[in-house]
């Protein structure tokens, strides 16, 4: 099953990025006829592969104000019933399901000094788009367990990178970002990629191409102005 769903996964660019057998406190939301959530499964992109697919849809091109979450939707709806799983997305809420709690059980995913998750092998470049909730436990490997990247660099460069001091030990300042992103001083950062992101050495080769990342950063200012 797992190697199934990993073939009708790769068209679309995306992948799975890990599962687990849930647990008292998971907050896994019960199967459609009421049952328990033997599986979860947490699907997702990696690096860019999944923006070619994107780019080219008709969400991409007509749906002005949600085209990612509503092509995702599309895409992955049918795989969902093709393998019997009940679908959950990042955006259905409020309340929204817990993607970061279910991701850390799934991989082995750590906080970074942005606040974002990185991957030992992926570093900042993925991102988890759906949930399949499954009636049985189709056969998970134990998850990986790595230590974060984090610990054992010690110039952290994603904090000194930014030119608005934006991040800190302490958290992310949004504000001071998108006024800079959105001025002429931040088209670098608007147009390329955040600037501190991309200051990162691990996962380098899995970086997102620049219109994903324009794209992204586009996203993140029309949510604040």
């Amino acid at each position: 099953m797992l190697a199934a769903l990993h073939d009708a996964l790769a068209p679309l660019g995306m992948a799975l990025r890990g599962g687990f057998v849930p647990e008292s406190g998971d907050t896994v939301p019960l199967l459609g006829d009421g049952s328990a959530t033997r599986a979860v499964l947490l699907i997702g992109n990696i690096g860019g592969a999944m923006w070619p697919a994107f780019a080219d849809s008709d969400a991409r091109a007509h749906d002005a104000e949600h085209p990612l979450d509503n092509w995702t939707r599309d895409a992955l709806d049918p795989v969902a019933a093709r393998f019997a799983a009940k679908v959950v997305y990042p955006s259905d809420g409020p309340p929204y399901h817990p993607f970061q709690r279910w991701a850390a059980r799934a991989e082995p995913v750590h906080v970074s000094p942005l606040r974002i998750f990185i991957h030992p092998t992926y570093g900042l470049w993925h991102a988890y788009r759906a949930a399949f909730l499954l009636a049985d436990d189709p056969g998970l490997p134990v998850p990986m367990q790595a230590r974060s990247p984090c610990i054992s660099c010690a110039a952290r460069p994603c904090l000194s990178t930014c030119p608005v001091g934006a991040f800190s030990e302490t958290g992310f300042d949004d504000r001071t970002c998108a006024r800079h992103v959105d001025s002429p001083a931040g088209t670098e950062c608007r147009e390329r990629g955040c600037l501190a992101r991309r200051a990162c050495p691990v996962g380098r080769e899995y970086s997102y191409p620049p219109a994903q990342m324009a794209f992204h950063m586009e996203a993140f200012l029309a949510l604040r102005r």
